[in-house]
């Protein structure tokens, strides 16, 4: 069992003041099977009103406004969040489980492909080259090793609005990046695959009461009977080390911060994220 506190600091800086911002803010990790999050809270400032709600996919949303002039839009969100390991999955299903219509039926939204997870010539030889492997379980784990392998991790490389395929095509790219590569290639072999965004503990061996800086990551699931998690970045199993805040398509379904400002003025973003082990 591990037990955290996250703190999780976004601040937007304007060059000229701004006359309001409007923002949806996915920050609040969730309650599920091996997962507890003790403790939440958000603050914000300049804040007129702000909206809590579930989306779609089961995620926790803030929406705000801050419609007060503002040069400044800071962001803390102060998490506790327990975790403690879960039974293992039963047998994988084999191929022909994911061909029944039911199934397909069921898991729509997880097998389509949108922009940022299509797979393109390049991740479509990625998929065909797992897909005589015995089950869906054994090449969906061997897909998130030949992308660890095949791909360099490398901050700046691509941007927020990037796409699996242009990372694929560099063979470069951050978690986001090697989550949509291996989404799309899963999807591709009729293997139902949700994108994961939340946070990973920077030190697995952090001593209780140290603090160490963190960022945000994003990881895989897959359907064999059960959803299973797999990091394509690390390649280190998906445990209490995981936090998982939101889960959708691809990022434009789970990106922390997202908005729009009134004003002439230029935006400049900074983010930390500090976790410190509690138990």
């Amino acid at each position: 069992m591990r037990r955290y506190r996250i703190v999780h600091t976004t601040s937007m800086a304007y060059d000229q003041a701004v006359r309001a911002s409007h923002n949806e803010l996915r920050m609040s990790p969730v309650n599920e099977p091996g997962q507890t999050t003790l403790d939440s809270r958000i603050r914000v400032k300049p804040l007129t009103w702000s909206h809590l709600y579930r989306d779609h996919w089961g995620t926790q949303v803030m929406a705000l406004e801050s419609l007060a002039e503002h040069t400044r839009l800071d962001i803390e969100a102060m998490s506790t969040v327990e975790k403690s390991p879960v039974a293992a999955a039963g047998p994988s299903l084999g191929w022909a489980a994911l061909d029944d219509d039911a199934v397909r039926d069921r898991s729509y939204e997880w097998l389509m492909l949108s922009r940022r997870t299509r797979p393109g010539e390049g991740i479509d030889s990625l998929a065909d080259s797992v897909r005589g492997l015995a089950n869906p379980r054994d090449a969906a784990y061997r897909l998130c090793e030949l992308v660890r392998e095949e791909m360099a991790y490398e901050q700046g490389a691509t941007g927020v609005h990037g796409s699996g395929e242009q990372a694929w095509a560099e063979r470069r790219g951050v978690c986001q990046d090697f989550a949509h590569v291996t989404v799309g290639a899963l999807r591709t072999l009729g293997i139902p695959a949700r994108y994961v965004s939340g946070y990973l503990a920077p030190k697995r061996d952090a001593e209780v009461g140290e603090t160490s800086v963190g960022e945000s990551h994003a990881w895989v699931e897959f359907w064999d009977g059960a959803w299973l998690a797999a990091d394509p970045t690390n390649g280190a199993d998906v445990g209490v080390e995981h936090v998982v805040v939101a889960r959708g398509r691809d990022y434009e379904d789970v990106p922390p911060l997202k908005g729009v400002y009134s004003g002439r003025g230029v935006a400049m973003l900074s983010v930390e994220v500090k976790f410190t082990r509690l138990a």
